[in-house]
């Protein structure tokens, strides 16, 4: 274990990983020999690196401290160090690597700052970063606002009918509204569309991602803190989202992700209407009409002791359940063109969707739902060569995926699915090429007059 860190393996390994990095490296063994430096630390020394390689670090650098801190078995962190090659004074690090047996192999070099003059300058960016981030805050705090109305949810088929019209009913009623739906099914959107139907329109609308934040910042930003509650606690201390939303609407997104510990806190909210920011004593009483949203089972986490029943009983009082694009295959057209429209403004390129294209996105199943379409739609509207995305254009899954679906109950032999599918192949290319036996014969890649023959055979003439 002891000569691990001389191997070629290891040296191979550093080579790889530092080599092409800005940052100053350098590796000893025990005996304080340089056995690796990237080429970055040697221009810093100003000393050729094969003049380096194998030397005791004292005698590359007089003034190092490297080998008290392999004797002491200690890491020195960010200390200031002289460089007299470099005419520089810089913060390093110097860290002892030690085997699993708890013995010495060697030791880790690092600059962190090439000059101590960086620190300071680091230093004052920070506090000016600080205070835009304080005036930034307190500016979205006066504009929280939701984005989206009931006009925002496209579609016209039953399906998403019924969920305009469920979410029009719990509008007018300043209850806690729980939104049920697949992951990309656009819950977000119902939110901002209830909020903005509701009463409290004109009243802060403040959303929280509750799978987004750290599990141990959950509850500073739900409820905020006091200067002082706990280390790196700002001056001043923090408002909390549920004070934001005072007199409005607070959106919690992804609800049944939220830690258990936290759900008895919220359900105290919801009973007690008042807040108690971290380290404070006084409750703050609020008025919050509570949305949120979950792609999860929740009666089901509710069994397996995951989620509060009493918190699901206070939460689920009006319920609306966004359904998955599969069933509204309807709406699917409208949402592409919508899709591409909005891609034409921010890039400038004009595309449309043919019509055996289209046909083919109506049948997929879209597993990640309005958030997956949108997404292989700007794809396919940037990878196209033409101005008309084609059944060519779309991506190898989805139209498997078409395949699989046209013949999975299909009583078919295998001769007779390939035929169906260079059938159907045959005529998608005609279609897209208006007919025009030339392109067509093109875009599938056969000469024209195996087209002919196949046209015949098929009896697409």
């Amino acid at each position: 274990m002891s000569n691990f860190m001389k191997t070629r393996k290891f040296i191979e390994f550093c080579h790889g990983a530092f080599d092409n990095l800005p940052i100053l490296v350098d590796f000893l063994d025990a005996d304080g020999k340089i056995i690796y430096m990237n080429k970055v630390f040697a221009d810093f020394l100003r000393i050729p690196l094969e003049d380096i390689i194998g030397r005791i670090v004292t005698d590359v650098n007089p003034t190092s401290k490297f080998m008290e801190t392999l004797k002491a078995q200690k890491a020195d962190i960010a200390m200031r160090h002289t460089f007299p090659s470099a005419g520089k004074e810089a913060i390093v690090h110097r860290i002892p690597i030690f085997g699993n047996d708890g013995e010495l192999l060697g030791g880790f070099g690092m600059v962190v700052f090439e000059q101590v003059d960086q620190i300071i300058g680091i230093i004052k960016q920070y506090e000016n970063l600080d205070r835009e981030l304080r005036m930034y805050k307190n500016e979205l705090a006066k504009i929280n606002t939701a984005k989206y109305s009931i006009q925002d949810i496209l579609g016209d088929s039953p399906a998403i009918a019924r969920c305009k019209k469920q979410l029009q009913k719990c509008s007018g009623i300043s209850l806690n509204v729980l939104i049920f739906g697949e992951s990309g099914v656009g819950k977000e959107l119902v939110a901002h569309a209830l909020h903005n139907l509701s009463s409290r329109h004109d009243q802060p609308f403040v959303g929280i991602n509750c799978s987004a934040i750290p599990e141990h910042l959950l509850e500073s930003e739900l409820f905020g803190y006091e200067e002082g509650s706990f280390t790196g606690a700002k001056r001043g201390g923090n408002i909390g989202k549920f004070e934001l939303a005072d007199g409005g609407t607070i959106f919690l997104d992804e609800i049944g992700d939220m830690p258990y510990y936290m759900q008895a806190k919220l359900l105290r909210v919801l009973q007690e209407k008042e807040i108690t920011k971290i380290g404070g004593k006084n409750p703050t009483a609020i008025d919050v009409r509570v949305i949120c949203a979950t792609h999860k089972d929740l009666p089901l986490m509710i069994k397996n002791g995951e989620f509060r029943d009493d918190l699901y009983y206070r939460l689920n009082v009006l319920t609306i359940e966004v359904p998955p694009l599969r069933e509204r295959s309807e709406d699917i057209s409208q949402l592409v063109r919508v899709f591409l429209d909005s891609f034409w403004k921010e890039s400038g390129l004009f595309r449309k969707m043919s019509k055996p294209a289209m046909d083919v996105l109506r049948k997929y199943d879209w597993p990640g739902n309005i958030r997956e379409l949108k997404n292989v739609v700007h794809k396919m509207a940037v990878n196209a060569d033409d101005t008309e995305i084609t059944i060519n254009d779309l991506p190898k899954n989805i139209l498997n995926a078409s395949f699989e679906s046209d013949f999975r109950f299909a009583n078919m032999g295998l001769n007779d699915v390939l035929r169906s599918i260079e059938k159907r192949m045959i005529r998608a290319a005609l279609d897209e090429a208006k007919l025009n036996k030339s392109l067509a014969a093109a875009k599938l890649d056969i000469p024209r007059v195996t087209l002919y023959r196949k046209m015949k055979e098929y009896k697409l003439e």
